[in-house]
């Protein structure tokens, strides 16, 4: 928007509490839910100040003459982030996930409201850096790091994005069919699902699988252009193989996989399955680095 003031999007998501006050209505009641589970309602609300007084210090971090905008993660898919947007996260590393698929090149600033309890990989600062953050990544100064993303095609042209990972597998976590292709090497399986993760993913469910693999991959760097993906559980029987279960997919190659599911396969991004396509027995699902990167802000 030519001649306006910058804008600063917060990012946020349902605190425990809140989700507790939205199911039982009032603090009384949300307290005698949790103690007959023998937890304890101040535990939980003591987490929600905390991410509560880290939302209020971002807030108050923007000057006073920009304009600024929150969006819960539950409306992202409906929030139109404008070009030029300084976007600020506050939450765990998984909320940084979500939000990246929706932008393309704008700035993310992660802020970790509890840092004993999240890791902070993507949201590595604390809220009392929000003003010099945001200053200085509106301005396009700050220091950012490029963070590799996948992309699913399907032939109709609808497309998937996400930070960690992408599932190909079955809706009910049943068996999957499907024909799957890499290089030269192509084979029809059944299996529990194919991940495909990022250098960003490989910090979590794709480290988790290679370690138990006898033959384990070096995983790619979060900017590396290069993908790692995994068969999960693969079956062998008289007509599927168990040959292409894991391998790496550079930017001048791709994974290609056919469902042969009716009705029950899905592809779905960084765990968040309501976000799904559909893969339905014939559709060919394409898997490659994608064109845009998060472009996550690591100093100011």
């Amino acid at each position: 928007m030519v001649g306006s003031a910058p804008r600063v999007v917060l990012v946020t998501r349902e605190t425990e509490y809140e989700g507790l006050l939205a199911r039982h209505g009032t603090h009384a009641q949300a307290a005698f839910f949790l103690e007959t589970r023998g937890q304890l309602v101040e535990e939980v609300k003591a987490r929600h100040e905390q991410v509560r007084w880290a939302r209020r210090a971002v807030l108050a971090g923007i000057p006073m003459d920009w304009r600024r905008s929150q969006v819960h993660r539950a409306d992202l898919d409906r929030f139109l982030f404008e070009p030029d947007d300084t976007v600020v996260v506050v939450g765990q590393d998984g909320l940084v996930a979500n939000t990246a698929k929706y932008l393309d090149g704008q700035p993310v600033i992660g802020i970790n409201p509890a840092p004993d309890l999240y890791d902070g990989v993507l949201v590595p600062f604390s809220s009392d850096a929000a003003h010099r953050l945001i200053v200085a990544a509106a301005a396009r100064r700050a220091a950012t790091q490029p963070r590799t993303m996948v992309e699913a095609a399907l032939p109709d042209g609808q497309r998937l994005l996400a930070l960690n990972e992408i599932f190909v597998g079955a809706r009910t976590h049943q068996s999957a069919r499907y024909q799957i292709s890499v290089g030269d090497h192509a084979e029809r399986q059944i299996s529990s699902g194919v991940i495909v993760a990022s250098g960003t993913g490989a910090t979590g469910w794709a480290r988790s699988i290679n370690r138990e693999r006898r033959d384990a991959l070096t995983l790619p760097a979060p900017s590396d252009d290069v993908l790692a993906f995994f068969v999960r559980e693969v079956f062998p029987s008289v007509a599927t193989g168990v040959e292409v279960t894991a391998g790496l997919i550079t930017a001048d190659t791709h994974l290609t996989i056919t469902s042969e599911m009716n009705g029950d396969g899905v592809l779905f991004g960084d765990g968040i399955e309501g976000d799904r396509l559909a893969f339905d027995w014939g559709v060919t699902a394409t898997l490659r680095v994608a064109p845009r990167r998060l472009q996550l802000v690591v100093d100011g």
